[in-house]
């Protein structure tokens, strides 16, 4: 099991999907978005799994900012360009990818390990 997490230190959400693995033990590499991005290859990665409207968080502070209710753009761009404008956390286990606080899942991929 390869147990990535990107989202950001203040993310309450991503706080706990950090707490939930470090509870049963699983190790796992954060990705702190503020700090750094995610590529255009792991972007790919996670399209497989999630759809690129189900990523951008539109209720976010960075959203709201950016003005991006009123403008027409192309998601990935902004995505790339900003790593602030997603939904966190996002959780990768391989290729197998969730959004949000997904324990339910998480579990399933303890027990299948």
């Amino acid at each position: 099991m390869n147990i990535q997490i990107f989202g950001t230190r203040k993310c309450r959400n991503t706080q706990k999907a950090e707490r939930f693995f470090k509870e049963r033990r699983v190790p796992f590499h954060f990705r702190d978005l503020t700090e750094k991005g995610i590529s255009k290859g792991e972007l790919e990665n996670i399209k497989h799994s999630i759809p690129l409207e189900d990523l951008i968080d539109r209720e976010s502070k960075q959203y709201k900012n950016r003005n991006l209710d009123y403008m027409i753009f192309n998601i990935e761009e902004e995505l790339l360009g900003d790593a602030l404008l997603f939904k966190t956390p996002i959780v990768r286990n391989g290729r197998i990818t969730t959004i949000g606080y997904q324990p339910e899942i998480w579990s399933k991929w303890i027990k299948e390990k």
